[in-house]
């Protein structure tokens, strides 16, 4: 049996989706880890059973990594906090903000914090050891901590090459390394910082989401604070690709997983009226690597809408025909089953939502 799976992070508790007809019909269960905050989720379809990882911010006992090996039925909270800073960098976690499986690596997890760290597990996300050449980078006492908190958000490992990887920051910008981590490079050139004397600084840029489609694994786009970059050169040098679109304010940015050029973006009128434009509930998707941009709306409500999408609420999955993912503040999750062109609604009325994550398990 085929089951179409969504998580569905929010601020309190984790949501899971099922479709068995084809995204068809969804059945909604929850929530898992009722009252705390879930910023991160990941579901690895390179293990068999399947392995759900969910970041889970408890006020309480504090932020851990849950695993789940039978799609949430039940879940492995280790004893011991999987992810921990070392007592020489005189800091502690804050939070998880995001995980992120390896392509290419067997058993290899990402996770990216509050503060600014990378972690590296070897055994399917369970524990991680320190990145240290991120945290020891020279820019680093200079990183400052976006709306949203000092954190490394976003972690894009390349598709073919495990020693390279991208990682984005509010605010600090993007940072690429090529030798596994051990060394990193700011890596903005052509990207504008807002509200700073120098608009275009070597570090500093407020980066909202990079994201990448494995199919070109060295053309990448990125949602900032005011402006969508495309990079054709692995990240070394950005070009804006925000004329065609309402406003070029946004938090949320995907990439289709097979179509090169395929991107997703929800836009907002700015940082300070983070409303869609004109009120109106609509994904943009470009065809053209950010060339031309389209609006998405069929299905979508079309009264005014307010609510908006987060960096980590908008995703696709790795169905045959791509379905498109996105959950608002409001708690509404919306899905397409055809790539953008239909919607429908597939949850309403849960907490706000901070992350969705999709794929097809068979």
């Amino acid at each position: 049996m085929t089951t179409n799976l969504v998580a569905i992070g929010t601020g309190k508790g984790l949501f899971l989706a099922r479709s068995e007809d084809d995204r068809m019909t969804w059945a909604v269960s929850g929530p898992h880890f009722p009252m705390t905050g879930v910023y991160a989720v990941a579901i690895d379809t390179r293990r068999s059973p399947v392995r759900l990882l969910a970041g889970v911010d408890s006020s309480h006992f504090g932020p851990i990594v849950a695993t789940s090996d039978n799609v949430g039925e039940t879940w492995d909270e280790p004893e011991e906090r999987p992810i921990a800073f070392p007592e020489d960098s005189e800091t502690a976690l804050v939070r998880v903000w995001q995980i992120t499986p390896s392509p290419v690596e067997p058993d290899v997890v990402y996770a990216g914090t509050e503060p600014q760290g990378l972690f590296r597990s070897t055994d399917g996300g369970q524990r991680y050891e320190f990145v240290r050449g991120l945290w020891e980078h020279p820019h680093r006492p200079e990183w400052g901590a976006g709306f949203g908190g000092p954190a490394v958000h976003t972690i894009v490992p390349h598709a073919t090459d495990p020693a390279r990887m991208l990682v984005a920051m509010s605010t600090g910008g993007v940072y690429l390394t090529d030798d596994g981590g051990e060394s990193w490079q700011a890596s903005n050139a052509g990207i504008r910082a807002v509200y700073v004397p120098d608009p275009f600084p070597e570090f500093g840029q407020c980066i909202h989401k990079v994201t990448a489609n494995p199919a070109n694994p060295d053309q990448y786009f990125a949602q900032v604070h005011h402006g969508v970059y495309r990079s054709d050169d692995a990240g070394k040098t950005w070009d804006s690709i925000a004329d065609g679109l309402p406003t070029d304010f946004g938090f949320a940015i995907v990439a289709h997983p097979y179509r090169p050029g395929v991107i997703y973006s929800f836009p907002l009128e700015a940082d300070s009226r983070r409303f869609p434009p004109g009120f109106r509930c609509q994904v943009y998707r470009s065809e053209d690597a950010g060339k031309t941009w389209e609006p998405l709306s069929a299905g979508l409500p079309e009264e005014p809408f307010y609510p908006s999408v987060l960096r980590d609420a908008m995703c696709t999955d790795n169905a045959e025909t791509v379905g498109v993912y996105f959950g608002t503040r409001d708690g509404d999750v919306y899905a397409s089953r055809d790539e953008g062109e239909h919607w429908q609604l597939l949850a309403s009325h849960l907490p706000e939502v901070l992350c969705v994550r999709s794929a097809v398990i068979e």
